[in-house]
């Protein structure tokens, strides 16, 4: 195989190197993202922290001043007791007559946090029995919503190949796609705010932070929907918001998807490039020197 011309092994050394070259690259680069990440949350929150922390010690001071007859001792058993009920999900705004948040459509919404793994945090089972069987529901419900959503999401690529058909010519064909994600960013990015800012009572910029966050599974928990004790809700709103989460998701995935392999391909590219301009390098190397005699090696 050696013998079979100057430059034949040289495909072969350049597809392994493109295939290796780029991983250690994608590797720091992940790492420096997540550092970039840690150290603009850390210039952004902490002071905020700092600051909220010290204005929560001044209003208990401010409290305990207030009523004597408590001691510094029974504030913070109260405040124990607060903690406790948020973890469990009971709001300490309003009073016993709020809406539970386990009825049905709680319930729902619930189930969907679950197999879709956002996981808000701000309630959880807090039976033996409750947690043992969401345990088993989601080993069986995160592979089936996994397998839901990869049909969705091939759904919609479906669409968009459809779409592309409809265009033939390239410039139109970017446009279609231009269409698809400009109509999939309105229907689930930039109205779902508005509906979220209204019902709510937060700014836009919190309901598309929510949005975000919730549709791309990272979900913390510190803006969940139907929530708030004060505002009336319809009984079927959060069960509306766990369909939209879920066409949400497939929609955010295929993005997300298509952003990856952008991303390979550019790199995979890059370095692809980078190899082929060395091998030209080394192959003009060799026909400058003179030729040697070659080993001829049976196939």
């Amino acid at each position: 195989v050696l013998s079979k011309g100057k430059g034949s092994s040289m495909p072969l050394l350049t597809m392994h190197s493109q295939q290796i070259s780029w991983t250690p690259l994608l590797v720091l680069g992940y790492l420096f993202y997540l550092l970039l990440g840690a150290m603009v949350f850390q210039l952004l929150e902490k002071q905020a922290e700092t600051h909220f922390r010290d204005q929560f010690q001044l209003e208990k001071l401010k409290f305990l001043q207030n009523y004597t007859c408590l001691d510094r001792e029974a504030l913070e058993q109260f405040v124990q007791v607060l903690m406790e009920a948020w973890e469990k999900g009971v709001n300490p705004e309003g009073n016993s007559t709020n809406p539970s948040n386990w009825d049905f459509s709680n319930s729902f919404f619930f189930a969907g946090t679950v197999v879709t793994t956002i996981g808000y945090g701000n309630l959880s089972p807090s039976t033996v029995a409750g947690q043992i069987f969401c345990v088993f529901y989601a080993l069986f419900g995160v592979p089936l919503n996994l397998a839901f959503l990869n049909q969705l999401g091939k759904a919609l690529n479906a669409h968009l190949l459809t779409l592309e058909r409809w265009v033939q010519k390239p410039g139109l064909q970017t446009l279609a796609v231009a269409i698809f994600l400009t109509t999939g960013t309105l229907l689930f990015l930039v109205f779902p705010p508005l509906v979220f800012s209204y019902v709510e009572g937060w700014s836009y910029g919190e309901g598309f932070y929510f949005t975000f966050i919730t549709l791309s599974t990272i979900g913390f928990g510190d803006y969940v929907v139907g929530t708030n004790p004060n505002n009336n809700y319809i009984p079927v709103y959060r069960s509306l918001t766990a369909i939209w989460i879920v066409f949400g998701l497939a929609w955010l995935a295929l993005v997300f998807n298509v952003g990856a392999d952008l991303m390979e391909r550019y790199l995979q590219l890059k370095w692809h490039k980078s190899d082929l301009s060395l091998a030209e390098g080394d192959t003009t190397k060799l026909e400058d020197e003179p030729e040697q005699p070659r080993i001829h090696i049976p196939s």
